[in-house]
């Protein structure tokens, strides 16, 4: 165990502002200690000698040494009651007590001078505003909920205190246990990183679950969850999906939400499996706590009935598994051991009239098949069917072959006591077939995040100096916004730009033109016209007897589009053959959770029109900036579709990487767009560029 054992496992706990008042949270409280918990329980209340039978002291001082404090005392005397009992040695805490930065100003500032509390006496404090926490090895529910928990290898946080107690109800009725349980509450000192970097040095935590509105810090929680992964799952429900989940989240327990994106990007990049449900995080808990992982991602299916055996052939389909495809070997000995009107493809039929005999036989052949890595057992309820036979046969066969099986077994209270005995050997039944497919899915799913390796960002050689010149402008500018005049930002990281220049008058344009081979583009530089193209700002395949002209006119045409605007100049740039080039977008946005989210896709004027893009956290390796290449729609394109010549793709990864090292070595840039970058056969080209920088993050930066 971690750091926070003492947390889980005390040898005394104090509830300070324990009370024998009926409906009291003081009261509850102390209940479930004393009715369950292993150690001492000690009550602490200046105006009680006794509390329900047991002896109250006064204060902190006086009490017995206390290795857990539940402190539920009014929000006005909270602080007082941490430091003393932090003056009296106690290193855990949980505050119960709301009224903190979830009400406003002042309780926030509550919340402040409790951190400060916290960081000065280096004390461990769940909440403000939590249910509590419990550990059902030491019968320790140090909770204000009406339901123990049942013992179990799976450990829950939920940022929701109400969700807990919800859980727990339905829980108990389906056998669920768990190890230890936390409400977060406000997470002014611990969070959800804390507990997943605990319970992932836990040999009795199996799997880890939770219930999140926000994550504090992404970057950490990414960290974190990476080291825990190879070794325990991690399956959140993570609320605030839509716009409107996230206002609301906003609003509870102070959360504030960061965009949805960052938040699928970094938890994916976590190696979290991302559960849409209740139900979902469940049947993911289910079958990752009980059942070994799957070699390979077919699925065998044998069942009684036709139609659910096409309802989990379905739900397969919509996977990230496959139906099995058997040997010849198997098909043969499947005919020989079924009646003729079975089906010996996959899924196995064994028809109506199969018993426990024929299920087993079918299940066992399929087992020994290699293709097969996991199976679902369907079954309908007949006259000749047992399933208490059945589930002993299903333990069986998978304790033969180590193999992932799992059950539906459709029906209601005749699969009660099979699915019990299923359960005490690690085997969930689902009722639905697709909820079964669903937890074979999370065994392969998790199984691929244990196996792989994330790379290390390369560091390349870069002129930071040069950069942080270049952003230094944004001082000047009223709205901190810098624009395609800064292109020696991306020079210095060493993202290749068009030949050009920025000039301010007519003569140096085609000064310019003279000095770039072949025609040129023009382009009217101002930080107040983002559509350049829309006004007429831009001339292509100008010749250098025109510029002139051409300079005049782009100039015209901005300053009648708006008169008010600033205008810089005028871009000179040398002529890209577009023709055999793909235009792509390479940019950043920083959210307030994860930091730095990239972001790649087809780019010019579709970005916003088909909105083919794919995100990342950075700082990112070359395998993940790879990753964002495949996973666009018009990937084809830049790999050669249709006879058309291949991007440099490798130069295109190069330049996400060489992006994020960027904003990664510069938190100041806020957001950043480089569109279009032109890939083309013989490599890219950044065309356009747009940023913002928060010019006082710029002074805390290392020069």
């Amino acid at each position: 165990m971690g750091r926070l054992s003492a947390l889980f496992d005390p040898e005394t706990v104090a509830v300070v502002g324990a009370t024998d008042r009926e409906g009291a949270v003081g009261r509850a409280i102390l209940e479930n200690l004393r009715d369950g918990f292993a150690g001492e329980v000690v009550p602490i209340n200046p105006s009680r000698d006794e509390v329900l039978g047991l002896e109250c002291y006064e204060d902190a001082q006086r009490a017995p040494p206390i290795d857990l404090a539940v402190v539920v005392v009014p929000p006005d005397i909270v602080l007082e009651s941490i430091r003393e009992l932090a003056d009296a040695g106690t290193e855990n805490v949980v505050v119960i007590t709301a009224g903190f930065a979830e009400t406003g100003g002042e309780g926030a500032e509550r919340e402040r001078r409790l951190r400060e509390i916290a960081a000065e006496n280096d004390l461990n404090v769940v909440g403000p505003n939590s249910l509590g926490i419990m550990s059902t090895p030491n019968g320790m529910n140090a909770t204000f909920g009406p339901e123990d928990a049942l013992e179990g290898s799976i450990s829950f946080m939920s940022q929701s205190g109400a969700f807990i107690t919800a859980v727990l109800d339905w829980a108990n009725e389906q056998g669920i246990g768990f190890q230890d349980i936390v409400s977060l509450g406000n997470k002014t000192v611990l969070d959800e990183t804390d507990f997943v970097r605990e319970w992932g040095d836990d040999p009795d935590t199996d799997v880890i679950i939770g219930y999140l509105e926000d994550i504090d810090d992404g970057q950490g929680f990414i960290e974190a969850a990476r080291e825990v992964t190879a070794d325990t799952p991690i399956v959140l429900v993570k609320s605030g999906r839509t716009d409107a989940g996230a206002q609301a989240a906003s609003s509870h327990t102070g959360a504030i939400a960061g965009s949805e994106r960052a938040y699928e990007a970094g938890l994916e990049q976590a190696g979290v499996l991302r559960a849409r449900s209740v139900q979902e995080l469940f049947d993911y808990a289910r079958a990752l706590a009980g059942l070994p992982e799957p070699e390979s991602d077919g699925v065998a299916v044998v069942t009684n009935a036709g139609g659910p055996g096409v309802l989990t052939t379905d739900a397969v389909g919509d996977s990230s598994l496959e139906m099995a495809g058997f040997t010849d070997e198997t098909i043969d000995r499947l005919a020989e051991a079924m009646p003729d009107e079975a089906n010996v493809y996959n899924p196995i039929d064994a028809i109506g009239d199969a018993d426990v005999e024929r299920f087993g036989e079918a299940l066992e052949i399929a087992l020994e098949d290699p293709n097969v890595g996991s199976a679902v057992v369907v079954a309908a309820p007949t006259a000749v069917l047992s399933y208490d036979d059945l589930a002993e046969t299903v333990i069986e066969k998978l304790e033969a072959h180590d193999t992932p099986v799992v059950t539906c077994l459709m029906g209601g209270e005749r699969a009660r006591d099979a699915e019990e005995t299923m359960r005490e050997s690690g085997i969930p039944n689902y009722f639905d077939p697709s909820r079964a497919v669903s937890g074979l899915d999370a065994l392969a799913r998790y199984r691929d995040i244990s196996e792989r390796t994330v790379e290390e960002p390369e560091a390349f050689d870069v002129d930071r100096e040069r950069a942080r010149e270049v952003l230094e402008r944004a001082r000047r500018r009223s709205d901190n916004r810098l624009g395609v005049e800064s292109m020696k930002l991306l020079e210095a990281y060493g993202i290749p730009t068009p030949q050009g220049e920025i000039v301010d008058d007519p003569d140096r344009a085609r000064e310019v033109a003279e000095e770039i081979e072949g025609d040129v583009v023009l382009k009217i530089v101002s930080p107040d016209i983002s559509h350049k193209s829309d006004i007429g700002g831009v001339k292509v395949g100008v010749a250098d007897e025109d510029v002139y002209d051409a300079y005049e006119d782009v100039v015209a045409r901005a300053r009648n589009y708006q008169p008010d605007a600033t205008i810089i100049g005028v871009q000179v740039q040398e002529l890209l053959d577009l023709e055999a080039s793909t235009e792509t977008i390479v940019g950043m946005n920083r959210d307030p959770q994860f930091g730095p989210l990239l972001l790649f896709g087809l780019g010019g004027i579709f970005v916003e029109i088909l909105e083919d893009t794919s995100v990342r956290v950075a700082p990112i390796g070359e395998g993940e900036a790879r990753e964002m290449v495949d996973e666009i729609q018009a990937a084809p394109l830049l790999r050669g579709a249709r006879g058309r010549e291949p991007a440099d793709v490798d130069r295109v990864v190069e330049t996400i990487q060489r992006l994020s090292q960027l904003v990664t070595d510069f938190p100041s840039i806020l957001e950043l767009d480089i569109n279009p970058l032109v890939a083309g056969p013989d490599g890219v080209r950044a065309i356009d560029l747009r940023l913002t920088v928060d010019t006082d993050e710029l002074d805390t930066e290392e020069p």
